[in-house]
């Protein structure tokens, strides 16, 4: 009883100092002019959502154009994380620890200097001012997570039940599609959730690789938070964060009916 009490608690407190920033945010947003010590704004205004609607930025574009790129990122960080897990969880070859080990690398080295490095790998390839360019800096971004999670998946599933299959006739890839990868689902759709966010949220490496070209919500959110102007930077925040906790509760949404399913079948 304390326990579930206790972690009520923590629950509680974590909620608030998440949802009280929002509330802020939301609030700065329409705020026309809000001095210290006042606990309230002193005016209103309706300037940045006319900004954001019918502003420069084009907001319509942009959030189709950065929801499309995380997405599209998610999906083959996803499908490289269950190849990759696969010949590392299930088999035993040469060089299989040092593909695991080189699934971290992007980790260990600073964002900066990584950031460096292949904006002048991408310009060599030619891929520089790119959208191909700014989705492989995104997918090098992501892949460790991904790998991680399909990793752990895998090695949890294992190949039992694909191998039973197979002794009553199924072939390799039928056996796959039918028996594996729906045990697989619920962490693909965990796996496209961080894959999304990462790449959603990816600014310094897409300004670098993308020369500004490829425009994306982060991209444009940080200049208004630079420029000191708090409503229009919290009008831009807020949408961000919406948009991207959109996408992870509709995500998070598919993976308990997932698994809800799973367990009544």
């Amino acid at each position: 009883m304390r326990k579930h009490r206790f972690l009520s608690f923590v629950l509680g407190v974590t909620a608030f100092a998440i949802l009280l920033p929002m509330a802020v945010m939301v609030l700065w947003s329409v705020t026309g002019r809000w001095s210290w010590p006042n606990l309230l704004p002193e005016s209103y205004t309706l300037r940045t959502v006319q900004e954001l609607l019918f502003g420069s930025a084009k907001l319509p574009q942009l959030l189709f154009s950065s929801i499309w790129l995380a997405a599209v990122v998610a999906v083959l960080a996803t499908i490289v994380g269950v190849m990759t897990a696969r010949a590392t969880e299930l088999y035993t070859f040469f060089g299989c620890s040092a593909v695991q080990a080189a699934g971290f690398l992007p980790l260990l080295v600073p964002g900066t200097v990584f950031a460096t490095g292949i904006q002048l790998t991408m310009i060599r390839a030619g891929l520089s001012d790119t959208l191909l360019g700014v989705v492989l800096v995104h997918l090098v971004v992501a892949l460790p997570y991904c790998v991680t999670i399909m990793a752990d998946v895998t090695a949890a599933v294992g190949v039992r039940h694909e191998e039973q299959a197979a002794v009553l006739g199924a072939s390799p890839l039928r056996a796959f599609f039918l028996v594996t990868l729906p045990q697989l689902l619920p962490g693909i759709l965990s796996s496209l959730s961080m894959g999304f966010v990462l790449s959603y949220s990816q600014y310094f490496t897409t300004l670098m690789v993308g020369g500004g070209r490829i425009k994306t919500l982060a991209l444009v959110l940080v200049p208004y938070i630079q420029s000191g102007d708090r409503a229009l930077s919290s009008v831009y925040a807020t949408v961000f964060v919406s948009s991207a906790l959109l996408v992870f509760f509709l995500l998070e949404w598919a993976i308990k009916r997932t698994e809800k399913r799973g367990e009544t079948q």
